[in-house]
This record gives C-alpha cells, structure tokens and sequence, in this order.
C-alpha cells in the first residue's frame, strides 16, 4: 500500500495542536478588535454562546473581520452577515440569476434590514483567532476546524 506523501503528513499532524490553541484562546467581542493582539494571518472562529458557528482564514485577519462585522461593510465583504441575512428572510438557496442574486437582493428593503441586523449580531459574537503563517496550513486548518466543530455556516462546495 503506497505510504502518504511525508510533506502532507507532517502538514497534518501540525493542525491538531494549532486547533487546540485556538479553542481556548481568550474569546473577544469586535468592538475588542482595535485592543487584541491579533496575528497577522491564520485561522479566526466565530461564536454564539456555546455555538462554534464559523470558521474564516485570512493574511490579514483584522481587515477580514472588519469585512464581516463593520456596520458599512457591503455584502461583497460580509459574506457570512449575508448568508445570515438569506436564512433570516427565508432565501434558502444563493441564485446567480439577476433575480434573488445577490445585488437584486441588496435593493430590497427588507433584506437590507436583514443583513444590518445580522451583522449586529455578529459583532456580538465570541472571535477565537490564531496563528498560521503557512498558505496550505492556514487551508488545512480552515476545514480540519469546521469538521472538528461542525461550523454549520461553512461550505466547500464549488460554486
């Protein structure tokens, strides 16, 4: 049986221990952010309560998390605020038709009301981070943390 290529291997075995560090990492609400030390790059978990609900990588995590959070991000930005947005209005599915995309959705009242709310709600939200420097690391974690927690809100599919 052909053996696993070794630079994968020790790729692998690096992600459990980096994932522990970030699960008991001192939690931080956004208004925190401009205080934290944060890394430049690596892994950032988004929490409600006792719910793990996302996990993002990012080379620049502070810019990121601002796109996700910042009262005047846009929904190219705080594409996880607008997920919640779509579940919140009952829009199950993404459309890349003009109509129910994303900027037909945009000019609708309701929805704008929507998506600012939900990125109030994030801005509520526990922000774990940690570091991770290495581009196919930093990937790796990104989806050893969403199996290992079960983030319901991230998805891999190909679009």
């Amino acid at each position: 049986m052909p053996r696993m290529n070794e630079t994968f291997r020790l790729h692998i075995e690096a992600l459990h221990p980096v994932y522990e560090r970030l699960i008991v990492a001192a939690p931080f609400k956004y208004a925190d952010l401009a205080r934290q030390r944060v890394p430049e790059r690596g892994i950032y978990l988004l929490t409600e309560g006792s719910r793990h609900l996302y996990v993002g990588r990012s080379d620049n995590i502070r810019q990121r998390l601002r796109g996700h959070c910042a009262g005047g991000a846009t929904h190219h930005k705080a594409a996880f605020a607008f997920r919640l947005a779509r579940e919140a209005c009952g829009v199950q599915k993404a459309s890349y038709k003009p109509e129910g995309s994303r900027a037909d959705l945009m000019t609708k009242e309701h929805f704008q009301s929507a998506f600012k709310e939900q990125k109030a709600r994030l801005r509520e939200m526990d922000i774990r981070v940690v570091e991770e420097v290495d581009p196919n690391r930093q990937a790796l974690l990104e989806l050893y943390v969403s199996i290992a927690l079960g983030t319901p809100y991230n998805d891999f599919a190909n679009h």
